[in-house]
C-alpha cells in the first residue's frame, strides 16, 4: 500500500498497484487532488500491517497501524490527519517511518534543522499512547527534519540549504534515551540549516547521493567522493546553489 501526507496535513492510503512504471521524463498521472497552495511532502510504500511511525517537527512521535489511515480513491484529496492524530497547533509531521517488528538491534537516527543528531534504540518507541511520545529533547529554535532506521552499522549523510554535506560513522553517535537531546552533527553557518539526512551501508560501494534543489534540479554523485569525516565538521561542498 502507499501512503501520502500532504505539506498541509492531508494523509490517504491507496493500493501500489494503482500506479505504472513509466518512462522518465513524462507528465505521470494524478495521484491526488490538492488545494491550490498545498502540494504531496511524504510518501512511502509498506504492508497494511506495518506500524507507521509519525514524526513532528516539535520532536514527538505518534504511532498508527498502516491500516488505520483511510483507503482514498487515486485523485482523492484524503483525510485531515490531525482527525487522526492529536497534534498541538503549528505541529506538522517531519518523517513518517513504517516498521515490521520492534526488534532489538534497531536504531532510529534523528537530526534537527540546527545540525544536531540523535540515536536511540527502536525498541524504545513501541507505545501505543494517543498524545504521543516524546522522540527528542529540541531546543526553542530547532525542528526535528528527518529520521531514519539503521541497524548501527551505517553511514550518516547530513546535507545544509547551502549545499554543505557530512558523512561520518553512525557509531560516532552513542545510542541514548528516548527524551535525550543528541549531539552534534555538522557545524553550520549562522544563516544555514540541515534540509536532509541519509543513511548508507558502510560497505555499499555503489550508492549514489541524488541531491535535488529547490527549482527541480538535480545531479547524482558517487558516495565514494564524499570521504567519511569525524561527525561535527563543517563537510564539503556537494552541490553548488545559485541565488
Amino acid at each position: 500500500t502507499v501512503i501520502t501526507l500532504t505539506n498541509s496535513g492531508y494523509i490517504k492510503r491507496i493500493s501500489a498497484d494503482t500506479y505504472s512504471a513509466q518512462r522518465r521524463g513524462g507528465r505521470g498521472i494524478q495521484a491526488m487532488t490538492t488545494k491550490e497552495d498545498d502540494f504531496v511532502e511524504h510518501v512511502l510504500v509498506t504492508s497494511t500491517h506495518s506500524d507507521v511511525l509519525f514524526f513532528t517537527n516539535r520532536g514527538r512521535v505518534y504511532k498508527k497501524r498502516a491500516y488505520e489511515i483511510p483507503d482514498a480513491g487515486r485523485t482523492a484529496k484524503g483525510t485531515a490527519i490531525v482527525n487522526l492524530l492529536s497534534l498541538d497547533a503549528g505541529e506538522k509531521i517531519s518523517a513518517i517511518i513504517p516498521i515490521q517488528s520492534f526488534e532489538d538491534g534497531k536504531y532510529l537516527l534523528m537530526a534537527t534543522k540546527n545540525g544536531l543528531i540523535k540515536k536511540t534504540p527502536l525498541k524504545e518507541y513501541d507505545s501505543s499512547r494517543k498524545t504521543g511520545l516524546l522522540a527528542i529533547n529540541l531546543k526553542d529554535d530547532d525542528e526535528l527534519i528527518d529520521v531514519r532506521l539503521t541497524d548501527g552499522e551505517d553511514n550518516v549523510v547530513l546535507v545544509t540549504s547551502k549545499g554543505m554535506c557530512i558523512t561520518f560513522d553512525e557509531k560516532d553517535v552513542r545510542p541514548v534515551g528516548r527524551s535525550a537531546q543528541g549531539v552534534l552533527g555538522i557545524r553550520l553557518d549562522d544563516d544555514d540549516f540541515v534540509i536532509g539526512m541519509e543513511s548508507i551501508l558502510a560497505n555499499n560501494k555503489n550508492a549514489t547521493l541524488l541531491a535535488i534543489t529547490e527549482n527541480g534540479f538535480g545531479k547524482r554523485t558517487e558516495v565514494d567522493e564524499y570521504r567519511v569525516q569525524n561527525r561535527g565538521g563543517r563537510g564539503v561542498i556537494t552541490y553548488k546553489i545559485t541565488p
